[in-house]
């Protein structure tokens, strides 16, 4: 079955069954707010990858409902809830909302401490990022998608930076040729060079973290700096985001490019990869020839002339502002500029709560 017959048959079977069910469960309407995220949820099915709560436990107090929680945070990015206080809060005073989320009865919900426990429970686990594949596998493992844009955002953190360790200064190389039988050490590759002949995997584990200053150029020119990470994400031309990487503020977006080329090819094909200037670099044109792509970077001049792309290859770059678009959303609607959590793992897992919640919105938007 194709992707928008799937959808659609979806969304009918919502319409006829399951919203007219939950309105007379709750004695009220349902908003169009509540609809859209009752489609979101069935699409992303978070509560399948949430270990299911013991019936029986022999110590400590009883677990409470680790499903219904996943759930509730969802929708904390759908209604773009700014801290899980105003969630709590929300499900208190709504109870169709609580019970979409799951909650039966307004006594069910556990305390914010416990939403906390679940939320550290749920970064460990990687539950994000598992969401997110499965559902681009479940979705675009079968089409061929056009173009992939790549490009980061800044993401603002509620943390100390982490300080930079200092460099070793390394031994200065003795000028000339070397003597007969001396044996000099050759140059350290760069990190471009190793990610060529490295999985996408073994690349990324080489790549920081840690919360960081980073610095970048904005549109108008101007230099602005920020304390945080950065999010890396694969754009298809239709909005829907293949893959996405946190790493520090600090890290340069050349240093993550072929990485998420090689994680995304591994998911879905495609045809065209498109980049900024700030990815133009002979490594990233290399790996993205050798997957199979057309390569369309922008490129940076450097103190050089630039002959400018041809007028067809200038059109399909054009289709870059997916990714754009993309940033913008997750920041504006779902959640990315509400990051409240500290520590790499908590604040990854929160921006993949938008990130899965953007997917499927997208999807329903495809066949509006």
């Amino acid at each position: 079955m194709k992707l928008r017959e799937t959808i659609s048959w979806l969304m009918g079977t919502l319409q006829r069954s399951l919203f007219p069910y939950l309105e007379e469960c709750s004695g009220e309407p349902l908003t169009e707010k509540q609809k859209r995220l009752i489609q979101i949820l069935e699409i992303v099915q978070v509560e399948k990858f949430v270990p299911k709560t013991a019936d029986k436990q022999w110590r400590g107090r009883k677990l409470l409902d680790r499903e219904a929680i996943a759930r509730s945070f969802v929708a904390k990015m759908v209604y773009n809830y700014p801290t899980t206080g105003s969630l709590i809060t929300a499900l208190q005073e709504t109870p169709s909302l609580r019970l979409i989320c799951g909650f039966a009865r307004k006594s069910d919900l556990p305390s914010e401490a416990t939403f906390s426990r679940a939320f550290q429970e749920f970064s460990a686990s990687g539950l994000g990022d598992r969401v997110h594949q499965v559902l681009v596998e479940r979705n675009l493992q079968s089409e061929l998608l056009g173009h992939m844009s790549r490009d980061s955002t800044a993401i603002e953190g509620r943390e100390k930076p982490v300080a930079k360790p200092k460099k070793e200064k390394a031994a200065p190389r003795k000028r000339g040729r070397p003597a007969r039988g001396e044996r000099r050490e050759s140059k350290p590759s760069s990190r471009l060079e190793r990610q060529v002949i490295q999985e996408g995997e073994e690349a990324l584990r080489e790549i920081p973290v840690s919360c960081d200053v980073g610095t970048k150029r904005n549109s108008q020119g101007h230099q602005e700096s920020w304390i945080g990470y950065k999010l890396h994400a694969d754009v298809c031309d239709c909005g829907l985001p293949i893959s996405a990487v946190l790493t520090s503020a600090s890290v340069h977006d050349s240093q993550v490019a072929i990485p998420l080329m090689k994680i995304t090819s591994s998911k879905v094909d495609y045809l065209y990869d498109l980049m900024d200037s700030a990815y133009d670099a002979q490594p990233i044109y290399e790996v993205s020839r050798e997957l199979g792509h057309v390569p369309l970077i922008e490129k940076n001049p450097r103190g050089r002339e630039v002959v400018p792309m041809a007028p067809h290859e200038a059109l399909r770059y054009n289709e870059r502002t997916a990714s754009e678009r993309f940033n913008s959303r997750l920041k504006e609607e779902f959640g990315g500029k509400n990051v409240r959590v500290r520590g790499y793992e908590k604040v990854k897992l929160h921006l993949m709560f938008g990130v899965i919640a953007l997917f499927a919105d997208q999807l329903i938007k495809l066949i509006e």
